[in-house]
């Protein structure tokens, strides 16, 4: 059998013991210990947490295992996987695309590369559109990607009828293998905002667009660069995604219907006022747990 070192890279490698030398076989709870070091040098905020996961991830158990089977010693397979896992994430690719998976309120959704990793601030928007929300309203999600917030919505609401449109089939592809999975009932529609879906009218629109700017992607840390940029960046002044939802909820909604908006932290008085204009009313801004600006609600003129 191989013993195994870190070295220039995570657990890499496996030097034979010299003649007369027993191997000491590495144990998950050293394995562990070094990743968690090995993870720290790179910059991880979350560096134990990071390992325990991709340890478990590698072996096929829980987390608790990390713990309580902290002397099991690990196969050249688990090594290897173990190796391939953190090798990832040093480079910064997001934890969510590394396990395949993401939590989001009551629901593990399935993410990786060409969908948007959903955040917590993001269930603002769901909590908000609960409150507001009528039992059998048309809801629209206006840029689904994995179909985090009208999952969560039809699992939590009561009897929504709601559509989620995206342009990207490939979040699509992840919206609907998602709904599949856990059994809940979205109408998914490949359109461009409202460009496949003209002409019907619904009583609360929700959305969580990409608001970026141009010029702070790269100063925002390497994560981001792993995920779809046409989720993330909007364009020059990062109100562009927001103009185009503002405008296609005054011609989508019905009546006195509702949008809600999350938006980047600094974004709330010129969302505000891009609604305004439109003719919304009732204008109010929610803050996220940081205390910072979050989402914006608004309702159409009568």
């Amino acid at each position: 059998a191989d013993g195994v070192r870190l070295r220039e890279g995570p657990l890499i490698g496996a030097d034979a013991a010299r003649p007369g030398e027993a191997v000491h076989l590495l144990t998950l709870g050293e394995a562990a210990g070094r990743a968690r070091a090995y993870l720290a040098e790179r910059g991880s905020e979350s560096a134990r947490l990071d390992a325990d996961l991709l340890a478990a991830h590698a072996l096929g158990v829980e987390r608790i295992a990390v713990y309580t089977q902290h002397e099991r010693p690990l196969t050249e397979e688990e090594r290897a996987t173990f190796r391939e896992l953190l090798r990832r994430r040093g480079a910064g690719e997001p934890m969510a695309y590394i396990l395949g998976r993401r939590a989001f309120r009551r629901l593990e959704l399935e993410v990786g590369p060409g969908v948007l990793v959903p955040r917590p601030e993001t269930e603002l928007v769901v909590e908000w559109a609960l409150e507001l929300a009528r039992p059998k309203d048309s809801i629209l999600d206006w840029g689904t990607g994995s179909g985090a917030i009208a999952l969560a919505l039809a699992d939590e609401g009561e009897e929504f009828e709601i559509t989620a449109v995206d342009a990207s089939e490939s979040a699509l592809e992840y919206a609907r293998r998602n709904a599949e999975r856990l059994g809940l009932h979205i109408d998914l529609v490949a359109s461009d905002g409202l460009d496949g879906i003209t002409g019907r009218r619904f009583d609360l629109i929700v959305a969580n667009p990409p608001y970026l700017r141009s010029d702070e992607v790269g100063s925002l840390g390497p994560e981001l660069g792993f995920e779809p940029e046409v989720a993330l960046v909007a364009g020059g002044s990062g109100l562009e995604s927001h103009a185009r939802v503002v405008r296609d909820a005054s011609m989508a909604l019905r009546a006195a219907g509702c949008l809600l908006v999350e938006i980047g932290a600094d974004q709330a008085g010129e969302v505000s006022r891009l609604l305004g204009q439109a003719g919304f009313v009732d204008i109010d801004v929610r803050q996220d747990l940081a205390g910072l600006d979050r989402v914006v609600v608004a309702h159409k003129g009568e």
